[in-house]
């Protein structure tokens, strides 16, 4: 990642524009498409360029993430700064990941004057654990990097909740208690580190352009009063649900555990020998990894 670089204040050509566009609220379609023209853009599919366009939503997900005064946000993909706008504007001190640099003068417009610092650079690279202390995650995430954001976001102990839009298909996941049809390994690390709760949902029509699917607000708070949960239990509860559907005991057999010692764990915690690895708690899972000595 580069350094961070706040927002350059712009001339007044840049930022004035017509009365027209001074008047429009900025995640307004017209407004949007007033921006992207003027400097020459277009979103970019391959980076997850949707941009927000629903008054309601954007202030929803500010609400829902806690941003207020004196706090410090940070948000991924801030795209034309329209949520960034929305939560700095209620006193949080806003930190803004963006990759894509031919954004640079429409932020430096559309940021003048708030407390958001942009740092330029892959949101995948980045330091999270050299974040302050009590940082809250809201954003518009990038979807095809969905999954490895909240798990960085799950590991940095600095980050306290994370209120993020993702599609509704990953919120499922992540909701879904054992035995539900949408339960598996992401549903597991969520709660390995804290709690997760649906929001609300999006429609496409929130956004230009609009995407292929509907999303979701969710939020996760992540309980750091307790220790992180070590590797090797992450890797165990990963190995056991790869394969949700097939039985516990074939996932933990692949993966090079003894069938009898297998055998003999799932017989002492109560567990059939059959059970599929989607109706398996996470204590349950934990337990296993005990008895098979992964973790102590």
């Amino acid at each position: 990642m580069t350094q961070p670089d706040p927002v350059s204040a712009p001339t007044e050509s840049q930022h004035e524009g017509t009365p027209a566009t001074r008047t429009v609220p900025l995640h307004s379609p017209a407004r949007v498409r007033e921006l992207l023209a003027r400097h020459g853009l277009r979103p970019t599919k391959s980076l997850g360029q949707n941009f927000l366009i629903d008054g309601n939503i954007l202030r929803a997900i500010a609400e829902a993430g806690g941003a207020g005064a004196g706090g410090h946000v940070l948000e991924v993909g801030p795209g034309l700064g329209v949520l960034s706008a929305e939560i700095a504007s209620r006193g949080a001190r806003v930190t803004a990941l963006e990759k894509d640099e031919r954004l640079r003068p429409v932020l430096a417009e559309t940021l003048q004057g708030l407390d958001v610092t942009v740092v330029w650079g892959d949101a995948l690279d980045f330091d999270y654990a050299g974040l302050p202390g009590g940082t809250r995650v809201i954003a518009n995430l990038p979807y095809y990097i969905t999954g490895p954001l909240l798990s960085r976001f799950m590991r940095a102990a600095p980050i306290v909740s994370a209120t993020v839009l993702v599609q509704k298909e990953v919120a499922q996941r992540l909701v879904s208690p054992p035995g539900s049809d949408s339960y598996g390994f992401l549903s597991a690390l969520a709660a390995l580190y804290g709690s997760v709760r649906h929001v609300r949902d999006v429609p496409k029509g929130a956004f230009l352009p609009a995407p292929d699917v509907t999303s979701s607000v969710i939020r996760l708070d992540f309980d750091r009063s307790r220790p992180p949960p070590p590797p090797e239990l992450e890797r165990f509860v990963e190995a056991a649900l790869h394969h949700r559907r097939k039985t516990l005991r074939n996932n933990l057999r692949m993966v090079g555990h003894d069938a009898a010692q297998i055998d003999g764990a799932l017989a002492d915690i109560g567990l059939r020998p059959d059970v599929r690895a989607e109706d398996v708690p996470l204590a349950a899972l934990e337990a296993v990894a005990r008895k098979l000595g992964v973790i102590r």
